[in-house]
């Protein structure tokens, strides 16, 4: 098998079955697999999706293990020597598949490569490369600011907006939403670290990948429309996720540059969140428009989140099971 594709399933059949339609619409003489890891979705429509598409193979968990745990689950059950991870929320719109395939097949320095993500609008998605999480790059986490000043290599975006846009580049971090990874660096290094919910595994991988020797390549070329930044008024105003990602960076900086770099990182962020409160409280109560209202509104929710974090008065709810059993349906013979 050259390449098994894995994809983890929360509650998003819809999209699963469009990502599903566009691989298999640009993968060109590749032998692959898809492998859906469903995470306990309350929507049991995902049990359709071998019935309708030959190559996908379902797991499905009884309970939600989290983002990591599910796509070693996948990666345990696949056999591909290349390993594709792939957020359900995607479409692939030309042959990026093949093309990140195609380098790792002929760069042997490249341990894990991804490509261009897109906005559902089609404009270029700053969260699929990264630089490695610092406190000052989280401060300054401001998608106005990184579109304003994109080449700034403070971002680590530059690749994203240079004039060629089939270039490649050497990253630090490449978007967990879309990763093609060797086997056996993927298994070299340990899998994904399973201590993380979600968030954060993406960053960790990377940082384990490049400590292993390994390159991490931006492939310009690869485009896939990636709908989970077009973040809805719920979504923007969920605390689970707004504390459950700090707490992930938190874990991260703490295994990777110790106890007090990472106690440093949430006393930063406690006064970043109370100068945010500061701004924001005013223009809350002053303005008049609804729209503006309800978008200020949900800024000092998410920033009154972040502060009673930072301070121990608000932890994610989130938790990694122990052990737990799953069921494999096999793929359409």
């Amino acid at each position: 098998m050259d390449l098994s594709i894995i994809i983890v399933n929360w509650n998003s059949t819809d999209f699963i079955a469009q990502c599903v339609s566009s691989i298999l619409s640009f993968v060109e003489n590749l032998q692959f697999e898809i492998i859906v890891v469903d995470n306990a979705s309350s929507d049991d429509s995902y049990l359709l999706l071998p019935r309708r598409f030959e190559k996908v193979r379902l797991i499905c968990s009884p309970e939600n293990i989290g983002f990591a745990r599910a796509n070693n689950l996948g990666f345990e059950n696949s056999s591909g020597k290349y390993v594709l991870f792939l957020n359900p929320d995607t479409k692939v719109i030309n042959a990026a598949i093949n093309f990140m395939y195609s380098f790792l097949q002929s760069s042997p320095e490249a341990g894990a490569v991804g490509c261009r993500l897109l906005n559902a609008d089609l404009s270029v998605q700053t969260s699929c490369i990264q630089r490695f999480p610092t406190i000052l790059n989280q401060l300054t986490d401001i998608e106005w600011l990184r579109l304003r000043y994109p080449k700034l290599r403070f971002w680590g975006i530059y690749p994203l907006f240079a004039e060629e846009q089939n270039v490649l580049a050497e990253v630090e971090v490449i978007c967990g939403a879309c990763i093609m990874i060797r086997r056996e660096v993927f298994q070299g290094i340990g899998l994904f670290s399973s201590e993380y919910f979600m968030y954060g595994e993406d960053a960790d991988l990377c940082y384990k990948i490049r400590e292993a020797g390994r390159k991490l390549i931006y492939i310009g070329a690869g485009t896939i429309v990636h709908y989970g930044k077009q973040s809805s008024t719920r979504r923007k105003e969920d605390s689970f996720e707004t504390v459950v990602m700090r707490e992930s960076i938190f874990q991260l900086l703490r295994k990777t540059r110790g106890r007090f770099y990472s106690h440093m990182y949430r006393i930063a962020m406690s006064l970043m969140a109370a100068f945010r409160l500061i701004l924001v409280g005013p223009l809350l109560v002053l303005s008049r428009r609804a729209n503006s209202r309800e978008s200020w509104r949900i800024s000092f929710k998410k920033w009154w989140k972040i502060l009673r974090w930072s301070v121990g008065l608000e932890t994610s709810t989130a938790r990694v099971g122990s052990s737990f059993k799953h069921v494999v349906l096999p793929a359409k013979n």
